[in-house]
């Protein structure tokens, strides 16, 4: 009785587990069998592997083939598996090196005609591969590079099954044959929007420089022409190059959802602006069979904008507040729970009512105010609470455009610039502690007794609290907002001035 035994990966979410594959040849009729929880794709992968070696030139012997996938209790989805099927098959047969084949980790789709497909999540899988300690990983060559980025292991890229064959020692002489690779795709050349070219409205350029110096979520409400969009657009290149462990975490998620990844890692933060009608499972993940990351995860490191935000689904928008909190989604299903990264910064954009106009200087609203109510409520309370800063953005006269003109720009250079330096203050202040934005530290951090505010300079916010316009989130949220003013003002701590204008920045709508 012979047997070949190897490695793959099954992921759910981001987190890869390391799978056994073990092949067995036996005696009896001749059949193909995998066991070990497999999915309707995997469990086809009887077909695949067969038709693949034999199109190889390493036919499999037509004896009885059992395949196993431990640990059996975790569930197998995609067709991942197929290379790490099709070589311990051969190496039960004795027609590859069974040493070899143990010691590699193999991750790609078979073709019928023994090529291998580029699969989706590699670099996930290489990463999981890594932490278990894995030194060689095997991919098809489309996937190559995508997996060079992980340091640490060594990436061989294989054609075809033939391919993977002779690295593992079968007697066969190489063929060439044309890898298959991905249809490309096409991506925008336009470069970051530039800050300058927003004309006045000086305060929410201050207001948008803060949510990017701090990390905070940011509301804007305000008629059609006001903005809006033009400044959320413009948040992503306010915030400083992604590091190696961003950059990384970035890189898989898009590899997760089978967009391209280079030969190099993402540096810059994500933009992602679903459109109003996406459902729960496009927003923050989820699908049928393989489990997706959504919006909320491809955003995460960057910037999640909701443009006319009160026409998303209540139930949609409400599916936000987890990720706001933990800064991950996570997607339950029967038999396994998924996490995807989603520390997304949330713009969301809103008009005053349904018309837009309502409040506007040069517009005649129709609305009732039933009408707005229900609007609006279509954020919710406990939503909003857990936005920082809530803006009212208004469309500029003709006297101030033309005061505009010859006022002095702030360019995106310069904004990041500041945005920079009060991160590096913001982290020196937060070394050793499991932070580095103002955004993400805890209340109870920013209320202990070496950071508690005096009492005169907390006076604004403490009144707020008590007369019920601040919820004890949203008390927190206001000090984390004084605490990102001061480094942006180059100071040790919030004093008065920087609670005011922090508490002016959450109640301005």
């Amino acid at each position: 009785m012979s047997m070949g035994r190897t490695r793959a990966v099954s992921l759910l979410g981001l987190d890869g587990a390391v799978v056994e594959v073990e092949a067995d040849l036996g005696q009896g009729l001749p059949a193909f069998m995998i066991i070990g929880l497999p999915d309707a794709s995997l469990g086809e992968a009887r077909d695949r592997v067969r038709a693949a070696a034999t199109n190889a030139g390493c036919p499999l012997p037509s004896r009885k083939l059992t395949v196993n996938l431990s640990p059996a209790s975790l569930p197998k989805h995609g067709s991942s598996f197929d290379l790490a099927i099709a070589v311990a098959a051969l190496a039960a047969a004795d027609l590859v090196s069974a040493e070899s084949v143990a010691r590699v980790v193999h991750v790609g789709e078979l073709g019928l005609d023994g090529r291998l497909r580029p699969v989706d999540g590699v670099l996930p899988a290489v990463v999981a591969a890594r932490r278990a300690g894995a030194e060689i990983v095997m991919v098809p060559t489309d996937n190559a590079d995508e997996a060079s980025l992980v340091p640490g292991v060594r990436v061989v890229g294989a054609v075809g099954l033939r391919d993977a064959a002779i690295f593992h020692g079968a007697d066969l002489a190489p063929q060439p044959q044309e890898a298959l690779r991905r249809p490309l795709v096409t991506t925008s050349t336009t470069g970051t929007p530039e800050l300058a070219d927003v004309i006045g409205n000086s305060d929410a350029v201050e207001a948008l420089i803060t949510a990017a110096a701090g990390g905070h979520h940011l509301l804007m409400v305000g008629p059609p022409g006001a903005g809006k969009s033009m400044l959320a657009a413009r948040l992503p290149g306010l915030l400083p190059d992604l590091d190696v462990d961003a950059a990384l975490e970035v890189s898989s998620v898009r590899s997760l959802c089978g967009l391209p990844v280079g030969g190099e890692l993402e540096r810059r933060p994500p933009f992602e602006s679903p459109h109003h009608t996406c459902s729960a499972a496009a927003l923050v993940g989820g699908g049928s069979g393989v489990l997706r990351p959504g919006a909320a995860s491809r955003a995460s490191r960057g910037v999640l904008f909701l443009d006319e935000a009160p026409e998303f689904a209540q139930t949609v928008l409400d599916c936000l507040r987890q990720p706001l909190e933990s800064g991950e989604a996570v997607v339950h299903r029967s038999r396994a729970v998924a996490r995807f990264p989603a520390r997304f910064q949330l713009v969301a954009a809103a008009n005053p009512c349904p018309c837009g106009h309502w409040g506007s200087r040069d517009g005649d609203c129709a609305c009732s105010p039933h009408q707005r109510r229900r609007y609006l409520a279509k954020l919710s309370g406990p939503l909003v609470d857990r936005i920082d800063v809530q803006l009212r953005v208004a469309r500029i006269s003709s006297a101030q455009f033309r005061l505009a003109e010859t006022a002095e720009v702030v360019s995106t250079a310069q904004a990041r610039a500041r945005v920079e330096e009060a991160r590096d203050r913001a982290a020196r202040r937060l070394a050793g502690t499991p932070w580095s934005l103002s955004a993400e530290a805890p209340g109870a951090w920013l209320r202990s007794a070496e950071r508690r505010l005096a009492v005169g300079d907390s006076a604004p916010v403490d009144r707020a609290l008590e007369t019920g316009a601040l919820t004890m989130r949203g008390y927190d949220r206001v000090l984390r907002l004084a605490w990102t003013l001061a480094d942006l003002e180059g100071l040790d701590r919030p004093g008065r001035s920087q609670v005011v204008r922090a508490l002016g920045l959450r109640r301005s709508l």
